[in-house]
């Protein structure tokens, strides 16, 4: 008579063949979040000459995304604690496939922003399940690592986005790099059928729905939003998280969605010179997450923190003086290291301060109060280049990034491998 089928090996094999599906879902999720976001920056001055937008609307476009993601971060991170990971994740794919796919029907600016914040609904809802379901499914040891591995996904989006764009947009135009939206649908229906709902989740689901029909009718579910202010220690930590998701969303988009247009104005660079100059960026970034994963598994994640954080606040200032393009290019790439380095540590940092409970409510309500602010940063970045300069908005960029600092010291507790409750 054979037991391989439950021996500690098979369980073990199989226990990492679940973490590496959920490990992919996440990462082509948020892949296909990061080509669109960057795809609409690069095509923005097409849109909007061709369908007659101003500067502000042709903005508007970016900020309204990010606004809906906010909406879509806060219903499908309580939908997901609730519900289940991997089926509001496949949900949130799909909404934002279809309806990145209509802008490419659009005829005007009022269809074509209806269309864009509804896409960010689905946006706003992949980051903080993925990052919830990656941290449910690996070990404690891992933790950062692999959720680093979740942020590198938006890089690939945007890598994929800055290298094709500039080969097909003038070929297929702006209306069909939108239809290449249309693609994570097929990704939602294989995640759905691929992967299952991490075994913690299923656990305290369990539990909760015993506990609620036990004894005299049980006891009420309390709500996963009241968990973020659930005494004060929690509550610090929540106000904590959301400045360092705020200044790491304004900080990017506020860079990467004018990068392009700099680079082409100050310096003449042609759309492909461009997004080849983008992309080293991006390459940078990319680093920066990997690595940042490792330190802060190895260090821990506030040490991690102020060590990128300082390092933004040094290399913002530097780039905004360069002027060559060798220096631009090297300045670029160390620039991301530290600009988007810092993505890599929030799925396990938001993991280790919230319960089961509550884990994909507060990634997701968390980080998308940082994308809201982060939907001005364009807005912000673009008045005062145009008033002052580009260098002056990078100036300010910097500075924020001292908030950062303060947050981490006096809000942010260390809960480096602690046991997710």
């Amino acid at each position: 008579m054979t037991v391989a089928s439950t021996s500690p090996t098979s369980r073990a094999s199989a226990q990492r063949g679940y973490a590496g599906r959920a490990l992919l879902a996440a990462v082509l999720g948020y892949a296909m979040d990061g080509f669109d976001l960057l795809i609409l920056g690069f095509m923005l001055p097409v849109i909007a000459a061709d369908l007659h937008l101003s500067s502000a609307q042709a903005g508007s476009l970016v900020t309204w995304t990010l606004i809906g993601a906010v909406a879509g971060g806060i219903v499908f991170g309580v939908l997901s604690d609730y519900f289940g990971r991997v089926r509001m994740l496949t949900w949130t794919i799909l909404i934002f496939a279809v309806f990145t796919g209509l802008c490419a029907l659009a005829q005007g600016y009022t269809d074509l922003l209806a269309y864009r914040t509804v896409a960010g609904l689905g946006l706003g809802g992949e980051f903080g399940i993925g990052m919830t379901l990656v941290a449910e499914a690996w070990p404690a040891s891992q933790r950062a690592r692999v959720s680093s591995y979740v942020g590198l996904g938006w890089q690939l989006g945007v890598l994929a986005a800055a290298l094709l764009t500039p080969l097909l947009l003038p070929i297929i135009g702006w209306r069909g790099m939108f239809a290449l939206g249309l693609v994570p649908a097929v990704v939602s229906f294989v995640v759905r059928r691929r992967v299952e709902e991490p075994a913690l989740f299923v656990e305290r689901a369990e539990h909760a729905r015993h506990t609620r029909h036990a004894g005299q009718g049980g006891t009420a579910r309390k709500l996963p939003l009241r968990r973020l202010v659930a005494d004060a220690r929690t509550a610090r930590a929540s106000v904590g998280v959301a400045i360092l998701c705020s200044v790491q969303n304004f900080g990017y988009y506020g860079l990467m969605i004018w990068l392009p247009s700099y680079l082409s104005k100050t310096f003449g660079y042609s759309l492909t010179k461009s997004g080849l100059w983008t992309s080293v960026t991006v390459l940078g970034m990319g680093l920066g997450i990997w690595l940042f994963g490792i330190a802060a598994d190895r260090f821990g994640r506030k040490p991690t923190f102020l060590f990128y954080q300082a390092g933004a606040v040094v290399m913002v200032f530097v780039y905004a003086h360069l002027s060559t393009p060798f220096a631009l290019l090297i300045g670029g790439a160390v620039m991301g290291v530290f600009v988007n380095g810092m993505i890599g540590g929030y799925g396990a940092l938001i993991s280790e301060l919230y319960p089961t409970e509550a884990r994909a409510t507060a990634q997701n309500v968390l980080f998308n109060i940082g994308r809201a602010v982060g939907g001005f940063g364009p807005v912000v970045v673009g008045a005062l280049a145009a008033r002052y300069s580009f260098g002056a908005a990078l100036a300010l960029l910097a500075s924020i990034y001292l908030l950062d600092i303060l947050a981490t010291l006096f809000l942010i507790p260390e809960r480096r491998g602690a046991a997710l409750d």
